[in-house]
């Protein structure tokens, strides 16, 4: 460990109460919805929601890239992002004429790979879905990407991710560790999927991670690896 990874360990073991005052209201949170004294939106509806339970990244973008590819065979999709970085606020829907300014980088890229699929954006999802499907009546189905912790909406199915390595159930709350959101709240998705794993990964790694995760009866486990392909010049030369 070099001296500015041991600083910035030590620096957020400092701040500790933080993260246990934090913890507390993120529990107070969640059991206000489990009891119901807080409500959930059921838009009654196809809505795949696909998040994580810390910061950073996971592999959130290339999972709904994969089930873009996967379902834009037989259905019309839209997918709904915060939009993170752009200049713009409140709800907006992907044009011929949009750029990453309007709605941020990576619902930019879902919009420029799949021009076929309604690309929106909006800090609140909520707000977001009714407009999306006022915008876009003709979707069979809306992907939910990064909101995982957004509970003012219950979709009809929770895809969690967690990455090889770093696993949530070894992991704390900000700004002591990286969780946004209490590791037990992994009960709340129907499929669990270890991101970022080794192409090597053995079947007894596979059993020992699941054995740690702990699923639920019904609930699946899978793990993907990154496979890059060749790389290639994007700007033609003259």
């Amino acid at each position: 460990m070099n001296f500015n990874a041991f600083f910035l360990s030590s620096f957020r073991v400092l701040l500790l109460p933080f993260a246990l005052l934090y913890g507390l209201i993120i529990i107070i949170r969640n059991w206000l919805y489990n009891r119901g004294y807080l409500k959930a939106a059921n838009f009654n509806y196809p809505i795949i929601c696909i998040g994580n339970l810390a910061v950073g990244g996971t592999g959130k973008s290339p999972m709904t890239e994969y089930l873009i590819r996967l379902l834009q065979k037989d259905y019309t999709i839209g997918t709904l992002s915060r939009g993170y970085k752009r200049k713009t606020k409140g709800y907006a829907l992907a044009g011929e004429t949009t750029t990453a300014l309007e709605i941020g980088d990576e619902p930019m890229q879902f919009h420029s790979k799949f021009p076929n699929v309604a690309v929106a954006v909006a800090e609140e999802r909520i707000d977001g879905i009714p407009q999306l499907l006022h915008d876009r009546p003709d979707l069979d189905c809306i992907i939910l990407d990064d909101a995982f912790q957004h509970r003012e909406v219950a979709a009809g199915f929770n895809i969690l991710l967690t990455q090889y390595g770093d696993l949530y159930v070894h992991d704390f709350f900000l700004p002591t560790g990286d969780l946004r959101d209490q590791w037990s709240s992994y009960h709340r998705a129907q499929v669990i999927v270890v991101t970022k794993c080794p192409a090597d990964l053995t079947i007894k790694q596979k059993e020992k991670i699941i054995r740690q995760l702990r699923p639920e009866p019904g609930q699946r486990v899978f793990f993907t690896t990154i496979d890059y392909g060749t790389p290639y010049h994007i700007i033609k030369r003259t």
